[in-house]
């Protein structure tokens, strides 16, 4: 199961060390304002800052100490000048994710300022010497100018912290595949590829290995899994308990098989139910709440967007996968949905989720139970990661509204309408024109600038529809 971390970050604060005997106040003066940015941004990220480094040895050093403790990034700030060419060895031995901070302690230049508010004010001197030696060095770091104590740079900070941690942690992370949907072509990728670029794990399981946890659920841990159902769903009389008991065992089996495996998510081809014989359903609930819980969960044995909702476990929390069913031009918009799976979590609060009895014919097994509910109306973002060529991936990004819709008594799962700001029809002509697939991940809120800062650091192309 996935959670959110706080990014753990260290402050690499450069200055030289020829003011300490010529003006030993400067040094201490600058040393103070490093810590009131830490101080400023501790609610995004857990900051070390283990004093000034004044020479190379310091660089090198201090450098060397957060990758040693593997932390998520390194955020550079030239409190004085300092040389660019000190920074060249340690950054050729750092594996960390790096953001130049563009900050002074004033940000304006007023009538009473002097040389020592002049040079206890030269961020922007030192940087550009820092900024050209990385550039020169290969490395492309994030880069923001910002009055530091803006909302403006304290997001851009949570949003580049938050990622390169997301990227440490998908290093760690593994995920399950049942199956793969015959000839579906966009959801094809090379997983080797996927582990080199991302990181992540991808293994291929067999279903039977599911089916034994199955067997060790007991009738008390479903007694108690159905009561937490009663609690988060309308429970539709028409849906028969023995069904519920049965999508409750298979959701339990399944995430025995993750915790004792060390998986974060899965994926799977409803055929392989039925292929297998021992199965009476297909997991449209467990996939749904389990996805709910934390773990990432994409159909048809999609490892790609798989990924995605693990990333988005981490960076955001909630995603909720889905597909454009339909479009809408009156309402210019598509309508979003799925063969039943989704995260209810994202659901109305006004109206809420009921769990169906769902007729499904699809996968040759019977009725599975379905979390039937709308999306929360409101400003959401909407992605997909297109599996290019070799390691060139491509992060397709929508922002939009899920629209206040009434709901469609006829169809029996979730669903809702997602109009893009740049509206359906241009939205969708780019969408595929940049080979945007057909399953994707929906977030509730404008997540862009964090997707955009997570593909900086993998180097992934980022796309905006």
């Amino acid at each position: 199961m996935i959670t959110k971390q706080k990014p753990r970050i260290g402050f690499l604060g450069l200055m030289q060390g020829l003011y300490d005997k010529s003006q030993p106040e400067l040094p201490k003066m600058q040393e103070a304002f490093a810590r009131q940015v830490v101080d400023q941004l501790k609610d995004a990220a857990e900051i070390d800052f283990p004093g000034p480094a004044k020479e190379r040895e310091d660089i090198e050093r201090i450098v060397k100490h957060f990758n040693d403790k593997e932390y998520d990034g390194i955020m550079i700030v030239n409190l004085l000048y300092s040389p660019g060419n000190r920074l060249i060895q340690a950054m050729k031995k750092n594996n960390l994710p790096v953001l130049l901070a563009n900050i002074q302690p004033l940000p304006d230049v007023t009538s009473n300022w002097d040389w020592i508010l002049c040079t206890t004010n030269q961020g922007i001197h030192g940087i550009q010497d820092t900024s050209n030696v990385l550039m020169r060095c290969g490395i492309k770091p994030a880069i923001i100018t910002e009055d530091w104590k803006s909302d403006a740079f304290k997001s851009f900070f949570e949003d580049w912290a938050t990622a390169a941690n997301t990227c440490n942690r998908l290093k760690k992370t593994k995920v399950a595949i049942f199956g793969r949907m015959h000839n579906m072509g966009d959801i094809l990728g090379d997983d080797a590829a996927l582990c080199r670029k991302f990181g992540i794990e991808a293994n291929h399981e067999t279903i039977g290995s599911v089916y034994n946890k199955m067997e060790a659920v007991t009738e008390a841990e479903i007694d108690r899994q159905i009561e937490e159902d009663k609690k988060n769903f309308k429970i539709d009389p028409k849906l028969p308990v023995e069904n519920h008991r049965y999508a409750v065992r298979m959701q339990l089996g399944f995430e025995k098989f993750m915790v004792e495996n060390g998986y974060d998510g899965f994926s799977q081809f409803f055929n392989v139910y039925k292929d297998d014989g021992r199965f009476k359903q297909i997991p449209i609930l467990g996939g749904s709440s389990l996805l709910a819980k934390g773990y990432g969960y994409a159909a048809e044995g999609d490892t790609n967007v798989l990924l995605m909702t693990v990333i988005g476990h981490m960076m955001i929390g909630d995603p909720h996968f889905t597909e454009m069913y339909s479009l809408d031009f009156g309402k210019d918009a598509a309508m979003l949905s799925h063969m039943g799976e989704g995260n209810w979590k994202v659901a109305r609060k006004d109206r809420g989720v009921t769990l169906i009895d769902r007729p499904l014919d699809i996968g040759d097994l019977d009725n599975p139970p379905t979390p039937k509910f709308n999306v929360e109306p409101g400003v959401s973002t909407l992605i997909s990661l297109v599996a290019v060529e070799g390691e060139h991936y491509r992060l397709i990004v929508s922002k939009g509204t899920i629209l206040d819709t009434e709901d469609l008594p006829g169809v029996p799962m979730n669903h809702s309408f997602f109009r893009p700001d740049s509206g359906i029809k241009k939205a969708m002509n780019d969408w595929l024109t940049y080979g945007g697939t057909h399953h994707e991940v929906l977030f509730l809120g404008d997540w862009r600038s964090r997707f955009n800062a997570l593909c900086r650091i993998l180097d992934i192309e980022y796309v905006e529809v």
